[in-house]
């Protein structure tokens, strides 16, 4: 059977480590590594395997029968690419590699491979190309001159053999200087756009969720953008926003995020700090979740450990999203939306159809009554244009003068505040 030159043939492994985290399934973890896999549209995976081991082999990974094992599955299937579910250290990859006698890939790289293919904004470019450096530069197993390519990926999967070792690292690490002091531009343009944003009277509301949850759904349902909300995992990586107008309820922006997952690089979770920046600036944070998914409850603690690890704390305002509930069997669906229904913070709502959206409607815009404080702060006499804009607000309650200036009370909400403070 004849196939495209440009595909490769995959084959997903997923260890199943004695004594490991055993929170996912592993037959779940298998069926997420393929997912991933299959967002990848040059590769087709021709077949998978969940390895049990009672531990894992410092060199190999494997144990060698089961690597001998695996090498005649891989001849018999013409397989060019084995992607492992998990970590794999550098001397790993080079002995399996050298056993299998094919190119192989781990988790981290498989993800950084997928994130660049995604990216589509010039920071989002930017910083996937820094993680899969400072990846790539632990290993040196492939070239790294994926950076000179058209398409999108970073030469994982189709990229060349080894080349010298110090000269790679050499040419990482000025590639690394380089992308370093662009993104700097790109980040200061960045603060300028954010600066404006925070002049808008709008509240921000992001949709997080782990990948595939239905957000880019929900968020197209919302706005009538065309965002892509294909059945695939990190379907969408740059954060979009639009301005939304609520049913009887205020304007918002609305930012839809990239997808969170499991076991997410950490060069990727360091890097996109500045991408999940509109969650950090957020009024109101809609948690999507795919309810109809067995390890709902699994992927809503992933999202909430990367939400912890990117700071956002207790102080932003979250409501609970229960998504996909048209893909539910009566009894579930309807056992679903009575507890959604006795609690506040939850809603059991279908992106697709439509169902539960009013009611979701209408928590978002009691949950944006900002709750106001008082404050006292002083301004000098030269800062004229801030004391204006606080009484075209109408946000001050009293006023005294001083010798160095003013001294205004003012009852504000969190949002103008922040407006304040960019003016």
């Amino acid at each position: 059977m004849e196939h495209d030159a440009r595909v490769t043939r995959a084959w997903v492994l997923h260890p199943d480590i004695y004594g490991a985290d055993t929170r996912r399934e592993a037959s779940f973890a298998l069926e997420e590594a393929i997912s991933l896999a299959d967002a990848l549209p040059e590769l087709e995976v021709v077949g998978s395997t969940i390895v049990k081991l009672p531990r894992a082999h410092p060199g190999m990974l494997f144990g060698s029968g089961k690597i001998e094992e695996l090498k005649a599955l891989f001849h018999a299937h013409e397989v060019e690419l084995v992607l492992i579910d998990g970590p794999v250290t550098p001397v790993q990859q080079r002995n399996l590699e050298k056993a299998w006698k094919v190119k192989l890939l781990d988790r981290t790289g498989l993800i950084l491979e997928i994130f660049s293919d995604r990216a589509r904004t010039r920071e989002g470019v930017l910083q996937v190309e820094m993680a899969a450096l400072s990846y790539q530069r632990t290993r040196l197993v492939r070239a790294w001159t994926h950076l000179e390519r058209q398409r999108g990926g970073l030469g994982f999967v189709g990229g060349p053999g080894e080349t010298q070792i110090e000269a790679d690292r050499r040419a990482i690490d000025e590639q690394l200087v380089r992308l370093r002091r662009q993104l700097a531009k790109v980040v200061k343009t960045r603060e300028l756009h954010r600066k404006a944003r925070a002049k808008v009277p709008f509240p921000i509301v992001a949709l997080v969720g782990y990948t595939n949850a239905g957000k880019s759904t929900l968020f197209n349902r919302v706005t009538g953008a065309e965002v892509m909300a294909k059945d695939m995992l990190f379907a969408t990586l740059d954060p979009t926003m639009r301005a939304v107008q609520l049913p009887n309820g205020p304007e918002v922006i609305l930012s839809d995020t990239v997808g969170f997952i499991s076991d997410l690089p950490t060069e990727l979770v360091a890097s996109f700090r500045a991408t999940l920046e509109e969650v950090l600036a957020a009024d109101l944070i809609l948690h999507v979740r795919d309810v109809a998914h067995p390890e709902s409850e699994h992927q809503a603690e992933d999202v909430m450990t990367i939400l912890d690890s990117l700071g956002v704390g207790e102080g932003t305002k979250q409501l609970e999203i229960w998504n996909k509930i048209d893909l539910l069997d009566t009894e579930k669906r309807e056992g679903l939306q009575a507890r959604a229904a006795r609690e506040d913070e939850i809603f059991a709502v279908s992106a697709v159809s439509g169902e539960g959206l009013d009611d979701m409607f209408a928590a978002i815009a009691q949950a944006l009554e900002a709750e106001k404080s008082r404050d006292v702060i002083k301004l000098g006499f030269a800062q004229g244009k801030e004391r204006a804009w606080l009484f075209k607000e109408g946000l001050v309650e009293a006023e005294e003068q001083g010798d160095d200036g003013f001294e205004i009370t003012v009852l504000w909400t969190a949002r103008q505040a922040r407006t304040f403070e960019s003016l």
